[in-house]
């Protein structure tokens, strides 16, 4: 990894928090970014976590939930205290996280953005989430995500 660090991987490592980094060959044929990853990392799909940008009133909020599910979009809404909650562009995403599509990282995101975490993190006692590019995932326990992005806790996922 010397060399190939991510603002995630920078922030883990400079706030020594105990995590592991997994890479894995990404293929862009693949139709889901998470499942590829657990697939190729032979990890249980519940605990591979897909980052996703929405709006929620206007604002840019994050979403974290399992690859098994998907992001309601109205629990998202409620427990970020709005009423409605809609998929951001995916250019507003990129530029505010600073990562790509298939790589946004709900750590060391260019602009800090308010994230909900699902729920069914907790019952795990690491999860993987994106590092920050395709093909990189961190594994870290869900309260060191939870503290580091300032994460609400909810049941977001559908």
């Amino acid at each position: 990894m010397a060399g190939k660090g991510t603002p995630a991987t920078v922030l883990l490592t400079k706030r020594k928090i105990a995590h592991t980094v997994h890479t894995y060959e990404h293929d862009p044929r693949h139709e889901s970014y998470g499942t590829e990853a657990a697939e190729a990392l032979g990890v249980e799909p519940a605990r591979v976590f897909k980052t996703l940008v929405a709006e929620v009133d206007g604002t840019l909020t994050v979403g974290v939930v399992p690859v098994t599910g998907q992001l309601d979009l109205k629990k998202l809404a409620a427990a970020a205290g709005g009423k409605k909650a809609r998929m951001a562009d995916a250019g507003a995403a990129q530029r505010a996280t600073g990562y790509v599509l298939g790589g946004i990282s709900p750590l060391g995101q260019r602009s800090r953005l308010p994230v909900v975490v699902d729920v069914s993190a907790e019952q795990f006692g690491t999860v993987l989430c994106s590092g920050g590019r395709r093909g990189l995932e961190i594994e870290l326990p869900p309260a060191d995500l939870v503290r580091l992005t300032g994460a609400t806790v909810a049941a977001i996922a559908g």
